[in-house]
């Protein structure tokens, strides 16, 4: 990606000698000799780094950095300074400024502290367009995923939401199975009606029965009201039942009468109640593993399993990251009242690399943690959990020390790109380079094979 660098400085010689040396270095430089000149560029032209003087006629540079700040936040700068005013230069680094240089500048110096200020508005840039994606996908509330696997799932939610079909969930632990029930419910006629919950997984057998059904008083000892079960509250809406596979043989025989006829029983009671309910399930099981044990009816089952969604593991739609990792900055950033603008290189890859066997819980657990331990306004690989930044041996290449800065940048690029079968879009984001970029250095290394 080609930069457009714009140098303020109302010392010709000084304007056009850095104007040459950003050039030199692949950069767009814009030209401008004092602060209200720059401040025209900075509205009218796409600037991503400005370089201005402190001492400049009609706007200072201090005036300049305060309208950057007010009118585009995320465009650092940087300030140039004589040696008799390094008190001022530091004033503007608390008024937002990236960072300073002194005249005569040394250029090595500004290369480097350029690059830097770039990589950080690459990084800003990169989370906007996430958040730009994010915000396509309102109508699946908290559901994130841009991967194959997810616009499948998301067709398949459209689809069965408007109808009266049961519908199973299943996937590991974590992938976000109770958001395809909110969906489904949320997308369905019954939409404005109840929605009642239960996690099977978290209620005694004894108490599971009447929780669902409810029961008549003195059913059992403690009973001392009538109440009514989560079957009867969700009438003419929906009921999802969370790890399904863990209930028992007798609890099973009711809910299948339920899918059968819509009537059922409370606990000790004799009236026959009816209702019209939509079943949704889930669980993490396998099934039909439970039926050939014998522990899960068959024939539930299939009453069950009119559609079936299957949401894979995190670690099996690694594209789908880098948004969620963007939704989990901008929701606890605001939790937190911070302003994280997105995820260093070093630390983006950790994520990308990690296999997550917590699958979207976990990732949510630890963006969570990085925003709560940052320091500034960008996430490092210091500030992750050190389970997560931990290598494996498959995740590193061995480069020999004396080799060259380009074989070394050949033999990444290589390893990364094997690694993703290829895939430049992940090869880029991996790296946390542009895809020109990319395309640029596999022409130059001849890696195209």
């Amino acid at each position: 990606m080609k930069f457009n660098v714009l140098v303020v400085d109302d010392e010709k010689n000084i304007r056009e000698g850095l104007g040459r040396a950003l050039e030199l270095d692949g950069h767009n430089v814009l030209l401008a000799a004092d602060g209200e000149e720059a401040l025209s560029y900075v509205n009218d032209e796409d600037v991503d780094l400005v370089i201005a003087d402190l001492k400049m006629p009609r706007l200072s540079g201090e005036e300049l950095l305060r309208s950057v700040a007010g009118s585009h936040p995320t465009v650092p700068v940087i300030i140039l300074t004589g040696h008799g005013t390094i008190e001022t230069a530091v004033r503007a680094m608390r008024d937002g400024a990236y960072d300073f240089l002194t005249k005569p500048v040394n250029l090595d110096r500004l290369s480097l502290l350029v690059k830097r200020a770039l990589q950080t508005r690459e990084l800003v840039l990169q989370h906007r367009a996430l958040q730009d994606e994010l915000s396509k996908q309102r109508q699946f509330r908290n559901i994130i995923g841009k991967s194959s696997a997810m616009r499948r799932i998301f067709e398949v939610v459209q689809q069965v939401a408007p109808t009266k079909a049961s519908v199973l969930i299943t996937g590991e632990s974590g992938v976000g199975k109770e958001l395809i029930a909110d969906a489904i419910h949320n997308l369905s006629q019954r939409g404005e009606k109840p929605f009642i919950k239960v996690h099977c997984a978290a209620l005694s057998e004894s108490l599971l029965e009447s929780e669902l059904f409810g029961h008549e008083k003195g059913a059992f000892t403690g009973a001392i009201a009538r109440k009514r079960g989560r079957f009867e509250l969700s009438h003419t809406g929906s009921i999802f039942l969370d790890e399904i596979g863990e209930i028992n043989q007798a609890v099973q025989i009711k809910i299948l009468r339920v899918l059968q006829d819509k009537k059922f029983e409370r606990v000790g009671g004799e009236e026959t109640i009816e209702v019209d309910v939509r079943i949704i399930s889930a669980t993490n099981k396998d099934l039909r593993e439970e039926i050939a044990r014998g522990s899960f009816r068959e024939d539930l089952y299939y009453r069950l399993n009119v559609v079936n969604i299957h949401i894979p593991p995190l670690r099996e739609r690694k594209e789908d990251i880098p948004l969620l990792i963007a939704a989990f900055l901008k929701e606890f950033s605001q939790e937190n009242g911070k302003q994280i603008e997105g995820v260093d290189p070093k630390a983006r890859s950790a994520l990308y690399n990690y296999s997550w066997p917590g699958n979207v819980r976990e990732l949510r657990n630890c963006i969570e943690s990085a925003v709560v331990m940052s320091k500034g306004n960008i996430i490092t690989i210091d500030e992750l959990p050190p389970t997560v930044g931990v290598d494996t041996d498959d995740n590193y290449i061995k480069i020999d020390l004396g080799s060259s800065l380009a074989d070394a940048e050949r033999e990444i690029i290589r390893n990364t790109l094997s690694l993703n079968k290829g895939n430049k879009s992940k090869t880029a984001e991996m790296l946390g380079i542009g895809r020109k970029t990319l395309h640029r250095k596999i022409a130059e290394y001849k890696l195209e094979e």
